[in-house]
């Protein structure tokens, strides 16, 4: 991709967030009520329009903002009990609530610890995305995964970087809202012999 497009493309996305998003609704609105078909590029304002707009997917991951304490269980060994700490999470919408951003003191293995997150819902994947960073590695973790509305889990599969296998490693992760005041997140990877074990449980409580 060479600059010039790139840079078309930008500028055409940024139009796309502002006064052509009204437009694209009114066309599209227009098209319906008088039978006229749409011009490819009216199309395409829609379709970014439909692709950046937030909606009700979006609105799920509001009940995980605000400030909380968290306790967090770690297993090292499957076979002993998990090494416990605590830390502070705070958590916002952000970028017109099309993300959630989580900011995460505490302490690990008795260092102090700090993280970040972020996590939306891709309109054109149709699936919440997520990213973690933190300061225990040099590595990103990256997710996917779905909603359940009956259960209210937020179940997604990704991959780190795990020094241990010096290579990338595949794990899965588990978000329950319980209520208004307390969600977890669990987290699971597999051992060498491909049993899932669970290795990680965040009890959020909000302040």
């Amino acid at each position: 991709m060479n600059k010039t497009f790139f840079n078309l493309l930008a500028a055409f996305v940024i139009l796309m967030n502002g006064a052509t998003f009204s437009l694209a609704e009114e066309t599209a609105g227009q098209a319906a009520d008088n039978g006229t078909p749409m011009t490819k590029e009216e199309e395409m304002q829609v379709k970014m329009q439909e692709y950046a707009t937030p909606n009700k997917n979006h609105e799920i991951l509001k009940a995980l903002e605000g400030k909380w304490k968290a306790e967090v269980k770690m297993w090292m060994d499957p076979a002993a009990e998990p090494e416990v700490s605590e830390g502070t999470a705070e958590s916002t919408m952000i970028l017109g609530g099309r993300f959630l951003e989580e900011k995460y003191t505490g302490t690990a293995m008795g260092q102090p610890f700090e993280g970040r997150g972020f996590i939306g819902y891709d309109n054109l994947r149709k699936e919440y995305r997520s990213v973690w960073l933190d300061s225990m590695g040099t590595g990103v973790m990256i997710s996917s995964g779905v909603y359940d509305a009956t259960s209210k889990t937020i179940t997604e599969k990704g991959t780190m970087s795990c020094p241990i296998v010096q290579g990338d490693r595949d794990y899965r992760a588990v978000t329950t809202i319980i209520d208004n005041d307390h969600y977890t997140y669990e987290s699971y990877m597999n051992d060498q012999d491909g049993k899932e074990l669970k290795t990680m449980v965040i009890t959020y409580t909000r302040q």
